[in-house]
């Protein structure tokens, strides 16, 4: 990559020189200028986004809000930052990471910055603290997750009621009757975690058109607690056949927890995990699953900020439809 200690070099200039040519911060004498030009086309310099933002240019910055709350599953949101960071700078622009857990005085800092271009939001509540600050702002935003009143906003996520629906489809199809939940952990429910209730309703919902009884068990993200957790459900439940796992942590030591108490996986408890696939392929036996797309959903949130940036018309909600993947965790009841 070339620098601009390069574009100093070829031009017979200092670094410092090479910027101010650039920004116009400085008065510099023509026969310089033409010098850092001529270098500047003759190895195809480009700017770093966010210099040329803070040197007066166009903004080049998008603001990702991701705040770092309890209960909140970190390497997914830092895969989810990792592919907004990639795909911006695809688009030339640099990505500033909000992790504070503070809602609308974060939002007014960021949109203070003249280099932002436009934000995205993470771990979106159904009634979210920022979302009127969100439709009134003059820059263009994307919500990853989907909010209980979507209207005026631009939304992307997985349908984790959809989600919720093909677990127990699978199940259902299955043979099974009796299946249980083990949710998110209880701060994410008591927030109003946009993606975790959707999940539980979707879960629940067809459940009821199915005719299956069900139990939903928020669970501390402690793989200590998965010993404890497992002998509760198999005790309170003695009919349970089936459980459905979205809380990361708790995967594979629930599996393990399970074993240790005599269930045979899937012969007497079938397993199903939403969560990203290179986790349902990490413990011994590969786990049933519905992928949670974190690389995908950022690509899909810059894009949609890019194309409103540029004044193109996006839809209000974009859901990713569930992809369920039948491994060696799930059989006949």
């Amino acid at each position: 990559m070339v620098t601009i200690t390069d574009v100093a070099r070829r031009a017979g200039v200092s670094p410092s020189t090479v910027s101010y040519a650039l920004s116009g911060k400085r008065p510099i004498s023509d026969e310089t200028r033409r010098r850092v030009q001529a270098a500047v086309r003759e190895l195809g310099y480009r700017p770093h986004a966010g210099a040329r933002a803070l040197a007066g240019g166009e903004p080049n910055v998008l603001a990702l809000a991701a705040p770092l709350r309890p209960g909140v599953q970190v390497p997914v949101v830092m895969r989810l930052a990792v592919s907004v960071v990639t795909t911006a700078r695809a688009h030339d622009h640099d990505v500033l990471l909000l992790t504070q857990e503070e809602a609308e005085e974060g939002l007014s800092r960021a949109m203070g910055l003249d280099s932002v271009a436009g934000l995205l939001l993470a771990d979106v509540e159904l009634d979210d603290p920022r979302l009127p600050r969100l439709r009134a702002l003059d820059r263009p935003s994307v919500l990853i997750g989907l909010p209980a009143e979507p209207y005026g906003l631009t939304c992307v996520d997985l349908d984790f009621r959809a989600a919720g629906e093909a677990c127990v489809n699978h199940l259902a199809e299955r043979g099974h009757r009796r299946v249980a939940l083990v949710g998110s952990p209880p701060e994410v429910y008591l927030r109003g975690t946009a993606y975790a209730h959707h999940l539980m309703r979707g879960f629940t919902a067809a459940a009821t058109r199915r005719g299956l009884t069900t139990s939903v068990h928020p669970a501390a993200p402690d793989p200590a607690t998965a010993p404890g957790l497992a002998e509760r459900l198999l005790r309170e439940h003695p009919a349970l056949t089936a459980v459905v796992i979205h809380n990361e942590p708790l995967l594979e030591p629930l599996i393990h927890a399970f074993r240790r108490l005599g269930p045979r996986i899937p012969g007497d408890l079938s397993v199903i995990a939403v969560c990203p696939d290179d986790l349902a392929t990490t413990p011994g036996v590969p786990v049933t699953s519905v992928s949670l797309p974190a690389d995908e959903l950022g690509i899909r949130a810059v894009e949609l900020l890019m194309r409103k940036l540029r004044g193109t018309p996006v839809p209000q909600a974009t859901l990713l439809p569930p992809r369920l993947t039948e491994r060696a965790t799930t059989g006949p009841a």
